[in-house]
């Protein structure tokens, strides 16, 4: 059993990640070593930075049963918390996620993480349980196309079969552009302003699909009965795109501040003759 650390840095408490692989029935003195490693890496990192979040991916469940996932998680968080206590450090939050690459497990793992890191996240859940109230949807997604990772989504709970769906569709939709959606030339990229899909399911949903940015796209499940008010659904979204992007416009400007106001203090740092120093 071995387990994996990666640090990342940004705005915030920085989160810490950590794998831990499932053990083998026959491999229970690397489960504890593992375990062992877990609390060894995570008090040091405390003491380096008080403020850091844990977040801990438990990988390969895929050959377990949902009651032994179940029973493996409580044991790894009841033993390492357990650990913690007896070092002082109560303190301490984990957060655990079961994972597997054989499924959208890790995608949908790693999307909770990530939402951690984002100071807009209320604002984009807001924006997203206005939208679906006023539209007739029954979930919504927003999604970094690239990665799949969804950055936020509405107050509702999240199905793992239906965000399997989202990932699916993103897929289709980008597979299907990148062979007719390009110019002859090959010009072009595959997701663009003009993006969409509409997908019907056999059990009367209906999958759309918009561009938000060059980065996200909206992802929706809506009934049949309420997509014959697409017109609506439209209107609303276009109300939603442009508040996404007034949200993202507020933030780069703070950032811009934030530059010209550092940029400001070197220029008006001198030189020991009294020349003000060149900016960098």
């Amino acid at each position: 059993m071995s387990l994996l650390g990666s640090w990342t840095t940004g705005i915030g408490p920085s989160p810490f990640r950590m794998k831990i692989r499932r053990p083998a029935p026959t491999k229970r003195d690397d489960y504890m070593e593992a375990l062992a490693r877990l609390h060894l890496t995570v008090t040091r990192a405390y003491k380096v930075n008080p403020d850091i979040n844990f977040e801990i991916f438990i990988h390969k469940v895929d050959g377990l049963s949902d009651d032994h996932k179940i029973e493996t998680q409580r044991d790894i968080h009841q033993r390492t918390n357990d650990d913690l206590a007896d070092a002082g450090l109560e303190k301490i939050h984990l957060s655990f996620y079961l994972t597997s690459i054989y499924d959208h497990s890790i995608f949908e793992a790693f999307s909770k993480v990530v939402q951690k890191l984002i100071p807009q996240l209320p604002t984009l859940e807001n924006l997203l349980n206005i939208f679906i109230s006023n539209s007739g949807i029954e979930k919504a997604f927003l999604f970094d196309v690239v990665s799949k990772i969804y950055i936020a989504t509405d107050s509702t709970p999240v199905d793992m079969q239906t965000y399997e769906l989202c990932c699916d569709m993103i897929d289709v939709v980008i597979d299907i552009s990148c062979i007719y959606g390009l110019k002859e030339d090959g010009a072009g990229t595959p997701y663009d302003k003009e993006s969409t899909a509409i997908i019907k399911l056999n059990n009367t949903t209906v999958l759309y699909l918009k561009e938000v940015t060059k980065f996200l796209a909206l992802v929706c499940f809506v009934r049949e009965e309420s997509f014959e008010r697409k017109g609506l659904i439209d209107y609303n979204f276009h109300c939603f795109r442009k508040a996404i992007h007034e949200v993202f416009e507020v933030r780069m400007k703070v950032v811009r501040s934030r530059k010209h106001q550092s940029q400001m203090q070197k220029n008006k740092r001198a030189t020991p003759n009294g020349t003000p120093r060149a900016p960098l």
